[in-house]
């Protein structure tokens, strides 16, 4: 950072954060005059008991919310436009998107389309398509239950192309939840294997802010703490959760997609195309793919391995001991250290590394990545 510039920083919502926090809601709806919800959800959510309930609550307030649940696990543009409909057929007021990042995500995309009506990529933020958001957008608020994406407190929804796979970002300030529920007690029934994976979704989104090469200390030091908040809470959160390791974590997810906003790098580049073009669930393809990832950036950035080694409390405060630690924490939560346990194989590398070098992420990395960098990568981790 050099000191005869002027930067710009921008932090996101309202956040009403706790136990119960969730059962706000509908005084919340009642309060804006707000009575027809459309709930975005997934069709996993939509079974669970504490899903049920909120939609219950919301209706003992009069209030009549509509359930949209028909998405895919790695969102796709045909999701955006079936629950647009579902808006549009039931003369909804408001989105509420419960849920993981994909529901969110979606929820996101419906707030933008119910204004604006163009090819939903038209408004992709890597071309620009930001300052065609000039519509106003239904009022929306987001309730997580899982601790990784951070996407309640996000500005974007990642969406792919049914077709191509390739993933777009649609962006605005417009798209900010006007209120975040954060409730850790709706993270406590996830099973293990998701809370491990979203939980290393969330330390990849903290690391590769807190070295993305854009400057921003506020997200910098956000970045660090949210390590240190994953650092001591995420192998008991998977193995022993309790409310305490429940909590850390999703606030570590908060700040990790606040932190993000500078920027993320190449491990999320090398995940997208393990999501697109083999559906692996977006944390665990981080998770598999951070040491990797973490290693090729360790070169040149020693000063920045130092600072994420002292914030973990390693003995060695070097890079190659945040990649061991990497390691470590994966065997401790049950994470595959390799590739091909994750159905990954040969043959898919080349279009993987394709993928990735298309992807948006790497651009922000701290070093360049080159195509030839991804397949190496891919090969090293198969």
């Amino acid at each position: 950072m050099t000191f005869d510039k002027i930067y710009q920083y921008n932090f996101p919502t309202t956040i009403r954060f706790g136990a119960g926090s969730s059962n706000e809601l509908a005084d919340y709806l009642v309060k804006n005059n707000l009575s027809r919800p459309l709930v975005v959800t997934d069709a996993n959510v939509a079974q669970l008991d504490f899903f049920k309930y909120i939609v219950n609550a919301l209706k003992k307030k009069n209030i009549s919310p509509g359930v949209f649940s028909g998405i895919h696990k790695n969102p796709v543009k045909s999701d955006v436009y079936k629950g647009t409909d579902v808006y549009d057929n039931t003369q909804r007021d408001s989105v509420i998107g419960i849920g993981g990042g994909a529901a969110l995500d979606v929820a996101r995309a419906i707030v933008l389309r119910v204004n604006h009506r163009e090819d939903l990529f038209k408004y992709d933020d890597l071309i620009g398509g930001d300052v065609y958001v000039t519509n106003e957008v239904p009022h929306f608020i987001t309730i997580p239950t899982t601790a990784g994406t951070g996407s309640e407190v996000g500005r974007s929804a990642i969406i792919a192309d049914d077709e191509t796979h390739q993933k777009r970002i649609l962006f605005s300030p417009k798209l900010l939840a006007k209120i975040v529920f954060a409730d850790p007690l709706l993270t406590m029934a996830l099973p293990p294997s998701i809370t491990a994976a979203t939980g290393m979704d969330a330390l990849t989104h903290n690391m590769e802010a807190y070295l993305a090469k854009m400057s921003h200390p506020l997200c910098e030091g956000i970045a660090l703490e949210g390590i240190s908040l994953i650092n001591s809470s995420l192998e008991k959160a998977v193995n022993k959760p309790n409310l305490e390791s429940r909590s850390k974590m999703l606030i570590a997810s908060l700040m990790g997609a606040v932190a993000f906003q500078k920027g993320l790098g190449v491990v999320h580049s090398l995940a997208h195309p393990l999501s697109s073009l083999l559906d692996t669930h977006h944390g665990l393809a981080n998770a598999v793919n951070i040491p990797y990832g973490m290693q090729f950036n360790t070169s040149g950035f020693e000063n920045k391995f130092r600072r994420i080694a002292r914030t973990l409390e390693l003995r060695d405060e070097n890079g190659e001991a945040v990649v061991n630690y990497l390691f470590d924490l994966n065997t401790k939560i049950n994470i595959p250290h390799k590739l091909r346990d994750i159905g990954v194989k040969q043959e898919h590398v080349e279009t993987l590394a394709d993928l990735a070098i298309a992807d948006f992420a790497h651009p922000n990395n701290p070093k360049p990545v080159s195509r030839e960098d991804f397949r190496n990568l891919y090969s090293k981790a198969l």
